[in-house]
């Protein structure tokens, strides 16, 4: 200590030594914790993955011929994980409705027995095509013939009514479809058609049309559901003649199968097939009866545009058990715009009443602008346009 007692206290004192601080427990639980994460993290890195060592550990197939090959009909290469077999939504159940004393139906699933060849992959999209490849037919559903590529039902029993239909909502609000028929016939009317309707709306490709193909795959990238249109006897034929290839009640049943084939095989991707004309030949049995056999054999829809009321397409599609619709209302019998508003308006009151409608028209100039104009109103008012698929008769549903 300083004897100068003028000093300021305090100078001249050496500094002292400041106190140790011991390292807190929170501090030290934090640093233990990182340092473990920094080693799994390095433990994970350098050791290796337990599914590289599964894979490792499976047995290479002996012998030069270790290529995988694509498998026909589309099924994947052994091997590959995917070469299940392939079955429709149903393919496994037995389907039984009952209906009840209150009008209640009741559905019961049952499963089918088994064969034993191992799992089974099933496939749900069965309704609807990719719009990438709309333009294109499934070959699965096709079979070549000496009067073209015909539809037939898949392996799978997947039909065409279901593949090439346009998907919609499920609801079970008011529904209308409307199927616009002749495109084929005229080059310009066709161009129209299919650039101005809206892509909700079916369209009818006449068989003695011109350049189908091209119509039928610029229809299909647009968005359109199609239906085939084939030419029927009418009551006053020749006089009223629908055109080459008519069915006619004379025909004996190959001759009239020969004809519907010809038909058929002038493009792919339609759901079904559509009566032009042919009051006649759909009320003679006979005559009717083998031609809707093949239609529903091939997995299609029969159309009935509903002009006569002495066609005898409700009773055979249901003695047959294949999907069927029937006109409700020709929209352009009076081809002028305000004239076919009237009748879509008359449409929606007749959906409105039963649930559903179907309208049935020709390309003309005045029927498509009216008709793109009442589309363009009517999910306004509540109204769903389907495709004319969405709307049949289908005993699988």
């Amino acid at each position: 200590m300083s004897a100068d007692l003028h000093a300021p206290l305090g100078q001249g004192r050496r500094p002292g030594r400041s106190p140790r601080r011991r390292p807190s427990l929170a501090a030290m639980l934090g640093s233990l914790s990182l340092v473990s994460i920094l080693g799994l993290s390095t433990y994970s890195a350098i050791a290796p993955l337990p599914l590289r060592q599964f894979s490792d550990a499976v047995p290479k197939p002996d012998g030069p011929d270790t290529q995988t090959a694509q498998a026909p009909g589309g099924t994947a290469p052994a091997g590959s994980g995917q070469n299940l077999a392939t079955s429709r939504p149903l393919g496994g159940a037995t389907v039984q409705r009952t209906v009840t004393d209150d009008g209640s139906v009741v559905t019961k699933f049952t499963p089918k027995p088994r064969d034993g060849n191992g799992p089974v992959l099933i496939d749900s999209q069965t309704i609807g095509q990719d719009s990438r490849v709309a333009a294109l037919p499934n070959d699965d559903l096709l079979e070549d013939t000496p009067e073209g590529r015909l539809p037939i039902i898949g392996p799978d029993g997947l039909r065409p009514f279901e593949q090439y239909a346009r998907p919609w909502s499920g609801s079970r609000a008011t529904r209308v479809a409307i199927v616009v028929g002749g495109i084929g016939l005229s080059q310009t009317g066709s161009q129209r058609a299919i650039r101005d309707l809206p892509e909700e709306i079916t369209l009818a490709f006449a068989a003695t049309g011109n350049s189908l193909s091209r119509w039928m795959q610029e229809a299909r990238r647009k968005g359109h559901e199609i239906v085939l249109q084939v030419p029927f006897e009418p009551f006053d034929y020749p006089a009223n003649n629908p055109g080459r290839g008519t069915l006619l009640t004379s025909d004996q049943p190959d001759e009239a199968l020969k004809k519907l084939h010809e038909a058929m095989g002038r493009i792919t991707n339609y759901t079904g097939v559509m009566n032009y004309m042919g009051a006649k030949y759909m009320s003679d049995a006979t005559a009717f009866e083998p031609v809707m056999r093949d239609i529903g054999a091939r997995g299609l829809l029969f159309l009935d545009d509903g002009s006569t009321a002495r066609s005898l397409t409700d009773s055979f599609a249901k003695a047959i058990g294949m999907p069927y619709a029937q006109g409700n209302l020709l929209l352009d019998g009076q081809p002028e715009k305000a004239a076919v508003l009237a009748k879509l308006d008359e449409l929606e009151r007749i959906a409105r009443r039963n649930g559903q409608a179907i309208g049935i028209a020709s390309a003309f100039d005045e029927t498509i602008a009216a008709i793109r104009q009442w589309s363009e109103e009517a999910a306004g008012r509540g109204i769903e346009i389907v495709g004319v698929s969405a709307l049949a008769a289908d005993a699988e549903q």
